[in-house]
């Protein structure tokens, strides 16, 4: 999965000098221009994605960039004193990255919880925290499996998730120069031998890191994004550059070509991918293999790429891209909030990569700078000590936003207070706590998600069903469809437990019941597909009393785009599907799909707690997509619409909170609360749509 708010670079902080014996040790001022390339396409893509749609690129820069020179460098040692010291190598790390890590993640948690939303806290806590102890990523990589998690706002903090690429990275490379080290001195006194034997093992790492993040990439794996397995090979890239490069260069005629083919190569890919394209995967090559190309053709002669990267103003923001990095991130989500907008206008923009660029520059000379100038760090037990209390003022800001949430006003619910959908039509129930809470009402979710009885992205066989009441019951209801299915398990099963039913689920995320093939990450949604088929043929031998199925207006099938044809395309293949289940005396029963709010209504409810109708929505924009199950049920015989939508938007408005209940859980679902308080209105409505008297 990748987003504008979860696409941020790793700005390599590793030693300026670079190479082994002389012809690879001296500067590399271009390297410091490329350093700035990447940065500032990043930089663009999170102040506007539309200036540069594909800027996410650039973290991939940054990982040739880290190889390049982390690799010369263990190289160089190993040639120069025969071994790798593996305590000096994580001492050199500590002493570069944490100081001003440190200093931006207190800074980022100390504003965080003056400025946020109390609703972003906890999420916002733990993120710094696994920031903190490098293993951002990892978090980041569960959270893209959540489909619960899907709307989650980004934490100002998400964007350490490269560093934590970078750091495990840096747990495994170093060993294998210490393994051949060892080897090099079994088999020779000669310590600049054996770099065929170096080559073939980082090749190999390059090839099975390369080849999974092809298959996860393509398989649609969110998680593909920010594992280390699907990045070591965009590092170790660089690492294969510096090893071939160790005693050789390019011929000087291909040094000017090759230079400007490799930046192009860079710009292209941040001018022409964009949140559609598959990434990493095979996209990766392109910004990758320019990286190396740039940093292969090394300084030529005439007017080359390199000379550009090598001017003053590439080579200042070279030396900050690192503090840059840290602080843009912090500095974008809080000027969000602030301004209670979703993007940034022009005047924004510029006065947040103008702050972003001044706090760089003073976090290098006032952090960065010293700490290298004085040898602050020099020994294993300094770098130690600083890790750990890095670690742990970290954690003591992250306590200090999750016991805040503690404070934070909650209520019970009381069924004479917290009226929901029965205050509609009455005068205005008297004021009170509204429940759930803001900070709860995002796990406000059915039960049925916690049976493990809502089938994720991967799954397609339908074979095991969760089943709800008793097995002798006169009456077995069929549950099918998407997340949008699922929100009304909680007044079915209230239905079910009142009427006798046996309830059986077959919900699947995004998956609308229908013949059309749906789109998810830019391709088919085969598993969905394969799910469809087998559920009409589960539901053939259970011959159900009733079917229930309702689905996201905002589902489009593979190679459409919204409109009018998509919509009748869904509906065309709902039909096919529909006619497939009903039968003499099994109705099909489709909900109408629910209004939309907006996707910060927590944050909003959070923010404006006294007076919630500041986050309610008009009618007209929340329910402005139009339903292809309203199509497609006019088409089927046998199959009735229930529509409870007047019971969650009241005249021209979709309020946020209705008698002092919470009505959604993020932009698209309802609260289980609010579903189960609907339990009535929709079994009447169920009964007059199929004329059950």
């Amino acid at each position: 999965m990748r987003s504008p708010d979860s696409t941020s670079p790793q700005v390599e902080a590793a030693p300026e000098r670079t190479g082994a014996r002389g012809r690879g040790s001296r500067f590399r001022p271009e390297v410091q221009g490329l350093r700035a390339v990447a940065v500032l396409l990043v930089l663009a893509y999170h102040l506007n994605p539309r200036l540069l749609p594909g800027g996410y690129v650039g973290v991939d820069v940054f990982f040739v960039i880290s190889g390049f020179l982390i690799t010369s460098l263990l190289l160089r040692e190993v040639r120069e004193h025969g071994r790798v010291s593996l305590a000096g190598f994580y001492v050199r790390r500590v002493r570069r990255l944490l100081p001003a890590a440190t200093v931006v993640l207190l800074t980022t948690g100390a504003a965080a919880l003056a400025l946020l939303p109390v609703t972003r806290l906890a999420d916002t806590a733990w993120q710094t925290l696994a920031s903190a102890a490098y293993v951002e990523n990892l978090y980041l990589a569960d959270q893209a499996l959540d489909y619960l998690a899907a709307e989650t706002a980004p934490s100002p903090v998400q964007h350490f998730w490269s560093l934590s690429v970078e750091e495990q990275f840096y747990v495994v490379w170093p060993l294998l120069f210490v393994l051949w080290a060892l080897m090099l001195r079994r088999r020779t006194r000669a310590p600049g031998s054996g770099l065929r034997l170096l080559t073939v093992v980082l090749a190999s790492v390059f090839a099975a890191s390369l080849l999974c993040s092809v298959l996860l990439t393509a398989s649609g794996t969110p998680a593909a994004y920010f594992l280390p397995t699907t990045r070591a090979w965009e590092l170790a890239t660089g690492g294969l550059l510096a090893v071939f490069l160790a005693d050789r260069g390019l011929p000087r005629r291909l040094r000017l070509p090759l230079g400007w083919a490799g930046l192009g190569a860079v710009v292209a890919s941040a001018v022409l991918y964009d949140s559609g394209t598959p990434f990493p995967g095979y996209a990766a090559l392109l910004p990758v293999l320019g990286t190396a190309a740039v940093i292969a053709a090394e300084r030529s002669e005439g007017p080359s790429a390199s000379r550009v990267l090598s001017t003053g103003p590439a080579r200042f923001v070279g030396d900050v891209s690192y503090a840059l990095y840290l602080w843009h991130w912090p500095l974008i989500v809080f000027a969000l909030v602030l301004l209670e907008r979703d993007t940034l206008g022009p005047l924004g923009a510029v006065a947040v990569a103008v702050l972003s660029v001044l706090l760089a520059w003073a976090t290098k000379l006032w952090v960065e700078d010293p700490v290298a100038r004085y040898g602050l760090v020099r020994t294993g037990r300094a770098a130690l000590a600083v890790a750990l209390v890095g670690v742990l003022s970290v954690a003591a800001v992250s306590a200090a936003a999750l016991t805040r949430l503690e404070r934070f006003q909650t209520s019970e619910f009381d069924p004479e207070v917290h009226l929901g959908p029965r205050a509609i039509g009455l005068p205005s129930p008297e004021r009170a706590l509204m429940f759930p809470s803001p900070i709860g009402a995002e796990d406000d979710t059915p039960e049925a998600y916690d049976d493990g009885c809502h089938a994720g992205f991967d799954k397609s066989d339908p074979s095991d069903p969760c089943v709800y009441g008793p097995d002798d019951a006169d009456t077995t209801v069929a549950l099918t469809g998407d997340s949008h299915s699922t929100q009304w398990f909680p007044a079915l099963n209230e239905l079910a437990k009142e009427r006798g039913w046996r309830l059986v689920v077959f919900n699947k995320s995004a998956c609308a019941f229908t013949a059309a093939e749906v789109g998810r990450e830019g391709a088919v949604y085969e598993e969905c597909s394969e799910w469809n088929r087998a559920v009409v043929d589960e539901i053939d031998r259970l011959e159900p009393d009733m079917v229930v199925t309702s689905s996201s207006a905002a589902g489009l099938p593979h190679g459409y785009q919204s409109g009018s044809d998509a919509r009748d395309a869904m509906a065309a293949g709902m039909v096919e599907l529909w006619e497939e289940v009903v039968a003499p005396g099994v109705p099909l029963v489709v909900i109408r799909d629910t209004p939309r709010t907006s996707s910060d209504v927590l944050d909003c409810l959070a923010r404006h707690s006294e007076a919630p109708s500041s986050c309610d929505r008009p009618a007209s924009a929340a329910l402005s997509r139009d339903d292809p199950q309203e199509l497609a049920v006019r088409e089927v015989e046998g199959a009735a619409l229930v529509d409870l939508n007047d019971r969650i938007c009241t005249g021209d408005t979709c309020p946020a909170v209705i008698g002092n209940v919470v009505v959604y859980r993020d932009s698209h679902h309802l609260t289980g609360t609010y579903a189960l308080l609907l339990a009535d209105v929709l079994g009447s409505r169920m009964d007059e749509a199929l004329g059950v008297g």
